[in-house]
C-alpha cells in the first residue's frame, strides 16, 4: 500500500502536488492524505502574497496615473486605506474560498483524505497529525514561506510593519524608513508614498535590481526619486534601532563608513521571505535544512521519499515556480513509484517585479547582458528606450527602458524591460526565448499604437546587429 502524505496542501505548490497526484490514486497510490491547519486556508499566494498586494498596488497605481498627467487638472484623489483593505478582504476571502473548495473537492475520491490540523515529523516519513500517528511511504512538505525579520540590533524592543502588516493597515504613519529594497521593498514603498507617507530606503547596494543589468538598477532609483520623492540611501547599512517619543531612529554606516541617524514615526521590514519549516519537527526525520538541502528534482538530499517544493524549499519564491515545483514533485513521485528516473526542475529565468505602482513594472525573460556574458555566449544587446515610442508618450508614461540580447546566430537569449506593459510583455518573451526563436524570423506584429512596438524596435535593431 502505498501512502503519499502533503503537508501545506492549501498553498500553490500543495495543491499543485495534490492535483498531480489524484488521477493515481486507486492504481500507483492507496491513500492520499492532505493536512492544512490554515484558518481560513487558502495558501500564501492568496493570503499574503501577489493578490493582496496587487489589490494595493492598483490603487496606488491610479493615484500616481492621475497626480502625473498634467492633462488633469485639481489636487489627486486621497487613497481610502479602509475602503482599500475591504475591497482587498472581500477578494482574497473569495479566491481564498475557490482554493479551498478545490481541495475539498478531491476528497469526493475514494483514497483521498483531508485533515485540517498541524503535522509535524515524530521520525522518518512518520508524522502526527492531530492525535494520530500516520507512516508515509512519501511526504510532500509544501509549507510556504514567512517574512524575514533582520538581525539588527534593538529589532526586538522597536515597533516594525512586515509585508502582511502593511496589506491590513488601515492607518498608516506619516514617515517611515524602509529596511529591505527587494522585490518586495520595490513593490510596497510606493505604495506607502501614495499612501502619505514620507519614505526614507536603506539599500546596500549601489543601486537595486541585484538581477538587473546596472543600467535598469540606475532606472529605478531616479525613478523612484524623482517620481515618487523618495530618498534612497545606497551603500548604506543598517547598525542599529531604537525606539524614540516620535516613533523610531535607524542608526546607519553610510559608503564613506561615516555613521548617521534616520528619523522616523515607522520602521517597515521588507526584507525577504525564508523556508517557513520551523516547528515541523524535521530533524526527527533525519533532514537537516542548509544550503541545498533540496536536490533539483525536488526531494530532499537527506531522504529522496521527503519532496519540498514551492516556498519551503528555499529556491524561488515566487508562485508560478511553487506550483511547477508541485506538479514535478507529483511526477517524480509517481515515477519512483513506478521505477523510473526523476526529472530536474529546469525553467527559464522569468522574474515580474511590480515596480513604480505597477506602471513601471521591471522584467526579465532568459538572459542578461552580464548573465550572457558569464556563461560565456556570443551576443549583442541592443536596447531602447521607452521615449523611443510614441505610444508611451500618448499614455502619459514616457519613462523606462529595454534590452534584448540575441546570440550571434539569431537566437533570443533573453529580455529585460522596465516600463509600462514590462509585465504583460514578459509572457511573448517567454515563448520566444523557450522555443529558442531566431530573432530574424520574428515579424512586426504591433498594431499602432501599442507598446509592443518597443519590442518590434528591438527585434528590428537585433537583426541589423546580427547582419553588420
Amino acid at each position: 500500500m502505498t501512502h503519499v502524505v502533503v503537508v501545506g496542501a492549501y498553498g500553490s505548490a500543495g495543491v499543485a502536488a495534490a492535483e498531480g497526484l489524484l488521477d493515481a490514486v486507486g492504481e500507483e497510490i492507496d491513500r492520499l492524505t492532505l493536512v492544512d491547519d490554515g484558518e481560513p486556508g487558502g495558501g500564501l499566494c492568496i493570503l499574503r502574497g501577489c493578490m493582496p498586494s496587487k489589490e494595493l498596488l492598483s490603487a496606488a497605481e491610479h493615484r500616481y496615473q492621475a497626480r502625473h498627467d498634467d492633462r488633469l487638472v485639481g489636487d489627486p484623489p486621497e487613497m481610502d486605506l479602509e475602503r482599500i483593505v475591504a475591497t482587498k478582504d472581500e477578494h482574497v476571502s473569495n479566491f481564498a474560498s475557490h482554493r479551498r473548495g478545490a481541495v475539498h473537492e478531491m476528497t469526493e475520491r475514494d483514497g483521498v483524505e483531508f485533515r485540517h490540523e498541524r503535522a509535524e515529523f515524530v521520525g522518518e516519513r512518520t508524522l502526527r497529525v492531530g492525535n494520530d500517528r500516520i507512516e508515509a511511504d512519501y511526504v510532500v512538505v509544501a509549507t510556504g514561506s514567512e517574512p524575514v525579520v533582520p538581525d539588527i540590533p534593538g529589532m526586538g524592543e522597536a515597533d516594525f510593519y512586515t509585508s502582511a502588516d502593511v496589506l491590513d493597515a488601515t492607518d498608516l504613519p506619516d514617515s517611515g524608513v524602509v529596511v529591505g529594497f527587494g522585490f518586495v521593498g520595490l513593490e510596497l514603498v510606493p505604495y506607502l508614498v501614495e499612501a502619505g507617507v514620507d519614505v526614507t530606503v536603506v539599500e546596500h547596494d549601489e543601486r537595486p535590481l541585484d538581477e538587473a543589468d546596472p543600467a535598469f538598477g540606475e532606472e529605478i532609483l531616479s525613478l523612484y526619486r524623482e517620481e515618487f520623492g523618495v530618498d534612497v540611501l545606497t551603500e548604506t547599512y543598517e547598525k542599529r534601532v531604537e525606539s524614540t517619543d516620535e516613533g523610531v531612529r535607524l542608526h546607519v554606516e553610510g559608503p564613506d563608513g561615516d555613521p548617521s541617524a534616520v528619523d522616523a514615526e515607522g520602521l517597515f521590514c521588507f526584507t525577504g521571505r525564508r523556508p517557513n519549516v520551523g516547528g515541523l519537527g524535521l530533524e526527527r526525520a533525519g533532514l537537516s535544512v542548509e544550503s541545498g538541502w533540496v536536490t533539483a528534482a525536488m526531494h530532499a538530499a537527506d531522504d529522496p521519499r521527503v519532496f519540498v517544493p514551492g516556498d519551503a524549499n528555499g529556491k524561488e519564491p515566487i508562485l508560478h515556480v511553487a506550483k511547477e515545483h508541485g506538479y514535478l514533485a507529483a511526477e517524480n513521485i509517481l515515477a519512483d513509484v513506478r521505477g523510473g528516473t526523476l526529472e530536474p526542475y529546469e525553467n527559464v529565468h522569468h522574474h515580474v517585479v511590480f515596480s513604480g505602482a505597477g506602471v513601471y513594472p521591471y522584467a526579465r525573460v532568459g538572459h542578461s547582458e552580464a548573465s550572457a556574458t558569464a556563461a560565456g555566449l556570443d551576443h549583442v544587446a541592443v536596447h531602447r528606450e521607452a521615449s523611443d515610442d510614441g505610444v508611451f508618450k500618448t499614455k502619459a508614461v514616457p519613462r523606462g527602458r529595454a534590452t534584448l540580447v540575441v546570440a550571434t546566430d539569431g537566437t533570443v537569449l533573453g529580455y529585460q524591460g522596465l516600463h509600462y506593459h514590462a509585465d504583460v510583455m514578459a509572457k511573448t518573451m517567454q515563448v520566444v526565448v523557450e522555443r529558442g526563436m531566431d530573432v530574424r524570423t520574428l515579424p512586426d506584429r504591433a498594431y499602432h499604437p501599442t507598446t509592443p512596438e518597443i519590442l518590434d524596435g528591438l527585434f528590428r535593431a537585433a537583426t541589423a546587429e546580427i547582419r553588420d
